[in-house]
């Protein structure tokens, strides 16, 4: 289990524990976590579930596949680095602590 940190794009944090194997869209799904739409349910077929990943985490969790990468263009202001569509992150141990935040909205 992993304490995930998400922070809406007003600031409002929320912190919860995820169970390992779950999508960290899926924890912010089962904890009515705002700001995560998630459209496609986790089928990496939108980008209603796209995150900003603090910087301090970008090189500790897996990288983007190419299909994440191509729904990742359709994303309200993506950054080239910091940028993940949630339901393709899976959650282990490894990422207790981890921080997301949401952009201003989701398209």
């Amino acid at each position: 289990m992993a304490k995930i940190t998400y922070i809406e794009h007003n600031g409002t944090e929320h912190v919860v524990d995820v169970a390992n194997g779950l999508t960290v869209m899926e924890g912010a799904r089962d904890n009515n976590i705002p700001g995560i739409e998630a459209d496609c349910g986790g089928a990496c077929a939108c980008s209603t579930c796209h995150v900003y990943v603090d910087e301090a985490w970008v090189g500790k969790i897996p990288g983007r596949e190419a299909m994440e990468e191509d729904m990742l263009d359709f994303a309200y202001e993506p950054n080239a680095v910091t940028s993940r569509l949630t339901c393709q992150i899976k959650v282990s141990d490894a990422m207790d602590g981890l921080v997301v935040r949401m952009p201003e909205k989701q398209i």
